[in-house]
């Protein structure tokens, strides 16, 4: 093989480390897997626990029920037999066994039609004191992703500023990997539920370290924005592909399948991730980031966190609770379990890479505040559905609204971090996987409840009422101001001499909003 042959894969795998669109695919496939793990359970765990708990316990104890009837006794012949029934004497041959006497006496007086409820329609699962406690434990199965999450989102954050970003995307795909086989192999709910919180591990180090390593990638603001929504570009495709697929293969093939297939692509990506990121190269920032508990003082980004926690926290109170509703109301079956979410995530694969660029000119404020304004009003068309195509509006606005809101929401976070506090961006996107995280974890674990107290119409208005009130709030992050540290560190100019670009308008070379200038005027 000639050398310049040889050298050809390490040129390539060289220029790749130094290419800021293979770092892009990177962090696309990585949400894409994630999410696809996150989704597609969705459809099928309601209707495994339902066939293997409920179903499995009547068919087990039905053959114990139905014993065979005794053999019929013969009286003697001739013999007087007292009826307790009617209290009369009726003489019986000796042909005449004791079962015709009782069928006899029956003929006579018939006995009244049991009150008993009609049975469910067929098509529709019985147990509908099981399906209503199904709700709460599906919900907490669900929601222990997000809490085991958004436990160690802040260490994760901690770490990617000591280490960098390469080694914690390698650790959260291991994790993931592990997750989905577990999953592929449980069998009962407590396995599920241990696989489901080790999803949680991983997805903290993918996310994390993923738009950490984004943000410091693309370093200007409409680029970032851009970036911003090609990634979550992945992670609406992996919610697209999620539901269905899951629901599919679990009709058609069987449990194990759609895990099995996703442990293949996980593999694909950790290759990816080894012949890119050089895993093993430990590159910490050159500069101290901004702590969290001082972040969380801001309130321009908790503002922003709030957004992203609400309007993700709607389709989380669906995930569990969906399916079980139109298993009693619809009488779906399996495959349009993971139908029924179609809508919403073909609609936010759209919404996403739509308002990557849109938001930038229209207003990222402004687009967020309209897309909860339409989460709330599509939460509230919901329960209005008769069947799954009653669906599909709802869904379709709740999926478009969402990724107006995460493809504005992403970018402002690392702004915020830009223009008031430190550039390093490990902390803050580890406080924004928290806000998902938190919608995520309150969503399912108290959805489910409140379906139990209240039924699951209640549900959506409570969720469409709280994000209708919540989106007046996006109006704060029209024109954040720039803290006077961060202007004096950007102009290079002495810390201390802050207080000159609020007095002397020569000084101030380098403002960092077009309003500065009216600023610096007011508090003359």
């Amino acid at each position: 093989m000639p050398p310049a042959a040889q050298h050809l894969p390490q040129g390539w795998l060289a220029a790749g480390r130094t290419s800021r669109r293979l770092v892009l695919v990177v962090v696309f496939v990585a949400l894409l897997l994630d999410n696809m793990l996150l989704t597609v359970v969705v459809p099928i765990v309601p209707t495994f626990l339902y066939t293997t708990e409920y179903e499995g316990t009547n068919s087990s104890v039905a053959p114990a029920q139905t014993e065979p009837a005794p053999p019929a006794l013969k009286a003697p012949p001739f013999s007087s037999m007292f009826s307790y029934y009617d209290n009369t004497t009726v003489t019986v041959s000796g042909s005449m066994s004791i079962v015709d006497l009782v069928n006899r006496t029956e003929s006579s007086h018939p006995l009244q039609p049991p009150t008993s409820s009609p049975p469910p329609p067929s098509g529709c699962p019985e147990g509908e004191e099981f399906l209503t406690q199904e709700n709460v434990r599906v919900g907490l199965l669900f929601a222990s992703k997000a809490l085991v999450q958004l436990v160690v989102n802040p260490f994760v954050g901690l770490l990617t500023n000591r280490i960098g970003y390469h080694i914690p995307m390698f650790i959260g795909f291991s994790i993931m990997f592990l997750s989905t086989v577990m999953f592929a192999f449980s069998g009962t709910y407590t396995l599920l539920f241990i696989a489901r919180a080790l999803q949680g591990v991983g997805s903290s180090f993918s996310s994390v370290a993923g738009l950490g390593m984004l943000a410091s990638v693309y370093t200007d603001d409409f680029e970032r924005g851009n970036a911003m929504g090609i990634a979550l570009g992945g992670l609406a495709l992996g919610v697209l592909i999620g539901a269905p697929f899951g629901s599919v293969m679990y009709e058609f093939v069987g449990k194990s399948a759609p895990f099995l297939v996703l442990a293949f692509l996980a593999l694909l990506d950790g290759a990816l991730q080894l012949c890119i990121l050089q895993p093993s190269k430990i590159s910490p920032e050159s500069t101290r980031g901004t702590p969290v508990f001082t972040l969380l003082q801001d309130p321009y980004i908790l503002v922003a966190a709030g957004a992203l926690c609400f309007s993700n926290m709607g389709v989380a109170m669906l995930e569990p609770t969906l399916p079980i509703w139109m298993m009693q109301t619809m009488c779906s079956p399996k495959w349009q379990l993971g139908m029924a979410f179609l809508p919403a995530s073909i609609s936010y694969l759209i919404g996403t890479n739509l308002f990557a660029i849109l938001a930038n000119k229209m207003g990222r404020w402004l687009c967020s505040l309209i897309g909860m304004a339409v989460v709330g009003i599509s939460l509230l068309c919901v329960p209005l559905a008769k069947n799954i195509y009653g669906l599909i509006g709802p869904n379709g606005g709740l999926g478009f609204a969402i990724g107006m809101v995460d493809s504005s929401m992403m970018p402002i976070m690392g702004y915020l971090v830009d223009l008031r506090h430190t550039s390093v961006y490990g902390n803050v996107y580890a406080i924004a996987d928290v806000a998902f995280c938190m919608g995520f974890a309150i969503g399912p674990s108290t959805g489910g409840a409140i379906v139990r107290a209240v039924g699951f119409p209640w549900l959506m208005i409570i969720i469409g009422v709280i994000n209708i009130a919540y989106a007046p709030l996006c109006w704060y992050l029209r024109n954040p101001p720039a803290k006077e540290e961060k202007i004096a560190i950007l102009s290079q100019e002495c810390p201390m001499q802050t207080k000159s670009y609020t007095t002397q308008k020569p000084l101030r070379d380098f403002p960092l909003t077009d309003d500065s200038d009216v600023e610096a005027e007011n508090a003359e």
